[in-house]
């Protein structure tokens, strides 16, 4: 039976657990439950702190799991990033009060504080910078007016709490992170087929619809050029008229505009269908 675990509380552990669902497996409906049994997948689910997915993952207790970037880099495991998830989207950077450190050569000597001490001492090491590394469990923002750190090294989405603690970003990202499915050392990529293929499926249907409209046979080729598909649109004949219904998916985002662009070019009857799930 595969093994998985699971962020059990923050940020990524609802759209996981969403992710999970749409993907046909069964998931937990009392926040408490540590773990899930799906026998009908053949799927087992541990539910755990954020930062110990990568810990279990790496030492071989379970097969694999759903994490946050930073946070598999940052934990040192034997873990490996299998798979990318499309949330949990956060940009890692250095912030310190104003005309203090403009660069990060200028961390060199100085103190730094983040929640991620192992993932920032690697990447001064990278640029030849010896700082002290101060780990904190919260508040990092604090830690500059406090006394205890020059520098804050900190997940960052808008930047208005490191403004608010007079504080202003500086440099290059440190990393880019997102939600990511890891594996341990030895597990192969055919273990873990069915997990990936249905979840990749489901992060498919996520970026397309499928949309259908009816055409005159005049205006085939024009609607097809709007809408050519991944290889080639289904076309069906319509009883009795010089009509024809195709059908084809189409990005997510872009869906408004195809529209209005099939309906320049003759297409009537023009619909959207939501996706579940996409093999292809």
């Amino acid at each position: 039976m595969l093994r998985i675990a699971v962020p059990n509380k923050g940020s990524l552990s609802e759209p996981a657990a969403t992710l999970l669902r749409e993907a046909g497996y069964k998931q937990r409906r009392d926040p408490r439950e540590l773990v899930l049994v799906d026998p009908r997948n053949e799927v087992e689910f541990f539910f755990l702190r954020p930062r110990d997915v990568a810990v279990y993952v790496g030492s071989g207790t379970v097969h694999a799991g759903i994490t946050g970037r930073d946070l598999l880099l940052d934990s040192g495991a034997a873990a490996t990033e299998h798979l990318e998830l499309g949330f949990g989207a956060s940009t890692f950077r250095y912030a310190a009060p104003a005309d203090a450190v403009s660069s990060i050569e200028g961390i060199h000597g100085k103190r730094v504080a983040t929640s991620y001490p192992r993932l920032v001492k690697h990447h001064l090491k990278s640029f030849g910078v010896e700082a002290t590394v101060v780990r904190l469990d919260g508040a990092v923002e604090s830690s500059v007016r406090l006394g205890v750190a020059d520098v804050v090294a900190d997940v960052v989405s808008t930047g208005t709490t490191l403004r608010a603690a007079g504080l202003e970003i500086f440099g290059e990202p440190l990393l880019k992170s997102e939600a990511i499915l890891i594996k341990g050392p030895d597990v192969d990529d055919e273990e873990l087929a069915v997990l990936t293929g249905r979840l990749r499926g489901v992060l498919m249907a996520r970026q397309f619809v499928l949309v259908d409209y009816d055409v005159p046979n005049e205006h085939l080729d024009a609607t097809i050029a709007v809408t050519p598909g991944f290889e080639a649109p289904t076309v069906t004949p319509l009883h009795g008229k010089d009509w024809h219904a195709v059908r084809v998916m189409i990005p997510r985002s872009e869906a408004n505009q195809i529209m209005d662009q099939l309906y320049a070019a003759g297409g009537r009857g023009i619909l959207t269908t939501e996706l579940l799930a996409v093999r292809l």
